[in-house]
């Protein structure tokens, strides 16, 4: 049984592979391209990816392979019409970094809520060296208990979400994008009264036709103007040009991103021109990446592995 991890650094050097050793032979690169994917798959029995493409063009000629694993949620990369027409197994996984979003919303949220950066800044430019007040208080900011938090999306995640903010006090809304969602824990509301109503809005939601550029300019307008949206669904829930409009001209208060509608950021991202930490925080895609997660990621992985070989043994 041959092994091919595609991307290998995508979940991480620190994270031990040695478990699928008893599997096979393992080989793991780095990153692949299209065209290198297509060498490297051709005797793979069983290929491990993150955002590699898995279609005709990557495995067209990978005669022996039985099963793709990815190590996300997210299937988009995959051809699944094709790898059913060459009876091709696939399997992804779901809950593995609730803990770890959940918790990276709040660290968004709070770097913005409390204008840490302008503290942080405002020590370490040693203006608090020897000033005349204990305190200072030039950026106000206010406590959560008692504000409004809205939430894009009550899957898993949205959910942990909800509880955490429940417990700072916070009264919690939501709404639900596939209209499928009912908590009766949280009031669900309409799209509109979640986004004039939040003080908080975050997004959990996947990407599909519902929540396709679902915040452009149009839903931002009706945000209140102290309102922070926190995005660590998928980029391109959000219309990043209209966003950066939004917070040039202060229709709200601040961003927090982990996704954004292409990664690596790119080039003409009309984000980058906002250099001011204190409206727009950005992280590359680390909400998930909790040293927990990505080990207990890769332990469905290798649990689904061996479920798949014993399946075929029997």
């Amino acid at each position: 049984m041959k092994i091919v991890f595609l991307d290998r650094k995508s979940i991480g050097e620190d994270i031990d592979l040695a478990g699928f050793e008893k599997f096979g032979q393992v080989i793991t690169y780095d990153y692949s391209t299209v065209e290198e994917a297509a060498e490297r798959t051709v005797d793979a029995d069983i290929i491990v990816l993150n955002k590699v493409p898995v279609n005709k063009d990557t495995i067209g000629n990978a005669k022996n392979l039985k099963l793709v694993c990815v190590t996300a949620t997210g299937t988009n990369n995959l051809d699944k019409d094709y790898l059913a027409s060459r009876k091709i197994e696939w399997r992804n996984v779901a809950g593995y970094s609730t803990e770890a979003v959940a918790q990276h919303t709040f660290a968004l949220l709070f770097y913005l809520m409390e204008h840490l950066n302008y503290y942080d800044q405002y020590v370490k430019s040693e203006k608090y060296v020897d000033d005349k007040m204990f305190t200072h208080f030039e950026n106000k900011f206010h406590e959560l208990s008692g504000m409004t938090w809205g939430i894009i999306g009550l899957g898993a995640i949205g959910k942990r979400v909800a509880q955490i903010a429940q417990c700072f006090g916070a009264n919690v809304i939501y709404y639900s994008t596939s209209g499928k969602n009912h908590e009766n824990d949280y009031k669900e509301v309409d799209f509109e009264h979640l986004l004039t109503q939040s003080d908080i809005v975050s997004i959990h939601a996947p990407l599909n036709d519902n929540t396709m550029h679902l915040i452009d300019m149009k839903a931002l307008s009706k945000m209140k103007e102290n309102a922070i949206l926190i995005n660590v669904g998928r980029g391109p829930i959000i219309v990043e040009k209209d966003l950066a409009q939004a917070l040039d001209d202060d229709l709200i208060a601040g961003a927090g991103l982990d996704v954004l509608d292409i990664e690596p950021m790119s080039q003409d991202n009309p984000l980058r021109n906002i250099k001011d930490s204190n409206k727009l925080l950005i992280t590359p895609h680390i909400a998930w990446a909790a040293v927990e997660a990505r080990q207990r990621l890769m332990k469905i992985i290798e649990g689904q592995v061996k479920e798949y070989l014993d399946s075929v043994e029997e």
